[in-house]
């Protein structure tokens, strides 16, 4: 990654970023964030807070709860693999879901019947969760 020279106020990183300061500051909470002070008490964050909420930002986006992304924070926890391998897996099954949903939005642009889901090649989309229904 190119070296940044970086500082900023709470509203000057919440802004990068598009999210508000009041998010930062529960992610300070909850042990996430550690931004220095300066001689007036006011949060200073550095280049290593501006990659650390870009990496909390990515993960959030990904789906990683808070709890989740403090682990892989943490090079220390003892249950790190464990945490991430789930998470691994929640996303490989998204992925598969995103990718099933994405089929059946396609056979329905193209599908001539006005009702879509009297489809007998639409509906195979969904036999799997049809036939695990009330069961």
């Amino acid at each position: 990654m190119k070296s940044v020279a970086w500082t900023g106020s709470v509203g000057d990183l919440a802004a990068k970023f598009g999210i508000g300061t009041h998010v930062l500051r529960h992610w300070e909470d909850v042990g996430l964030l550690q931004p220095a002070r300066d001689a007036a008490g006011r949060r200073r964050y550095g280049v290593d807070d501006l990659v650390r909420v870009a990496v909390i930002v990515r993960n959030k986006q990904a789906g990683m709860t808070l709890e989740q992304i403090g682990v892989l924070l943490d090079a220390e926890a003892n249950d790190r693999h464990r945490v991430l391998e789930a998470h691994l897996a929640d996303l490989e099954q998204r992925m598969a879901d995103m990718e099933r949903s994405r089929e059946m939005t396609l056979h329905a642009l193209r599908c001539r019947a006005h009702d879509v889901a009297t489809c007998p090649r639409f509906a195979a989309h969904v036999e799997d969760l049809v036939a695990g229904a009330g069961g």
